[in-house]
């Protein structure tokens, strides 16, 4: 077996009480044979990053519905650099206007998965983006 086991921490910053979303997609990673990590509601950006550190993690998914992206992203983005964490591939998912996609790829987003996007799609992505995966999955 030659696929790698990908580790993806999904979680829910912020105030927004909706988790349905972010448990569909985790459900879908798991399936499609990722390791993940949800950490539930109303994560800080501390929190979050705080988390992904523990558990080694190669993309963090944030489900956002709140409006708070400008706010919460920015800040995940510069812990992940205080952290050194700059492997961490950081996806996006939720409620995001198109006004605002550029700005947060400017920050280091690497995409945002608006509502109506394939599953496939986000697999595919991590898939091609992760840029290390570590162990196969077979050793595991």
């Amino acid at each position: 077996m030659t696929d790698l086991k990908i580790r993806v921490l999904v979680a829910k910053p912020g105030l927004d009480g909706h988790d349905r979303g972010a448990k569909v997609i985790a459900r879908a990673l798991r399936d499609a044979g990722m390791e993940v990590i949800y950490t539930g509601l109303r994560q800080t950006p501390e929190m979050i990053v705080s988390a992904a550190l523990q558990e080694d993690v190669q993309v963090i998914g944030l489900s956002i519905l709140s409006g708070a992206h400008n706010a919460i992203v920015p800040r995940v983005m510069d812990l992940l650099h205080q952290n050194k964490m700059y492997d961490v591939l950081v996806l996006v998912g939720g409620i995001i206007p198109d006004q605002d996609i550029d700005s947060l790829k400017k920050c280091g987003v690497a995409a945002i998965f608006q509502p109506g996007t394939a599953m496939n799609d986000i697999v595919t992505f991590i898939r091609s983006n992760v840029k290390s995966a570590g162990v196969p999955a077979a050793f595991k």
